[in-house]
């Protein structure tokens, strides 16, 4: 069975951040995912969540200024402690809204890194995130993220995303797979999946061209769905894609899922 969750930081941008658990909801989704919860009250969305019979799935580690262009700091190493704070931070709000996973951004790196020392920083950020968020019963997932939408970002392939996996060595470490991300950096997705899966941890999705909603570009969902449920995947798989008009009338590709 396809199990969707809402990603708020896309889904219901209709309403204020804070409605759009009761939104998720009134859809039928049982949980919820977004980038980033720093900006509100950790009791506030808790209540949410509560009040709305949500699971809180993921949220984000804190990756820099998004403002000013950052995307992520963990292959940066003129920000190693900026990141370990940052892990800090998370860790402050997960031990109350309870994710079942976070995320790390890896970023851009200046031009003045090289890839040896993006890689070595990277490795040495996810095993402090590995092992700081292995003690508190939270997994850490490190995402892939296509040259695309963010020209220079450090990881942007499946198998350089396993690898650094497999450098790390911790057993909290696993995958995000975006299903949109890797569609335009390698296609192939069902066999990507299907050859990866012991190391997924989570997955998420938008059609391409576009990143709008399944249905409205090339990617065959119910095919892919299909493969992903034969393959006995029971993890979450994110909405995080643009409603292509208003978040509602363009859920309809979702409705066999979400009774």
């Amino acid at each position: 069975m396809v199990n969707l969750t809402a990603n708020l930081s896309m889904m219901f941008n209709e309403v204020n951040f804070m409605d759009r658990f009761k939104q998720a909801s009134n859809q039928k989704f049982k949980s919820v995912e977004y980038l980033f919860p720093y900006d509100f009250s950790k009791d506030d969305i808790l209540n949410e969540l509560n009040e709305n019979n949500l699971t809180q799935i993921l949220f984000d580690l804190p990756a820099g200024n998004w403002d000013s262009g950052d995307r992520g700091i963990a292959a940066d190493p003129n920000r190693i402690t900026e990141f370990e704070d940052g892990v800090g931070l998370a860790l402050e709000f997960a031990n109350v809204i309870k994710p079942k996973n976070l995320t790390c951004l890896v970023g851009k790196i200046p031009s003045s890194v090289s890839d040896i020392e993006a890689q070595d920083t990277l490795i040495k950020n996810l095993s402090f995130a590995s092992e700081k968020l292995s003690n508190s019963g939270f997994q850490l997932l490190v995402e892939p993220i296509n040259t695309v939408d963010i020209p220079g970002y450090w990881l942007s392939r499946t198998d350089k995303a396993v690898e650094i996996i497999n450098l790390v060595g911790h057993s909290n470490l696993k995958l995000q797979y975006d299903i949109y991300h890797m569609q335009i950096m390698e296609g192939n997705i069902i066999n990507s999946i299907k050859n990866n899966l012991g190391i997924i941890g989570h997955m998420q999705l938008a059609d391409n061209p576009g990143r709008h909603e399944p249905g409205t570009g090339e990617l065959n969902y119910p095919k892919i769905f299909n493969e992903i449920d034969a393959m006995g995947y029971e993890g979450w798989i994110g909405c995080e894609y643009i409603p292509a008009e208003d978040t509602i009338s363009g859920l309809k590709w979702a409705l066999p899922y979400l009774q």
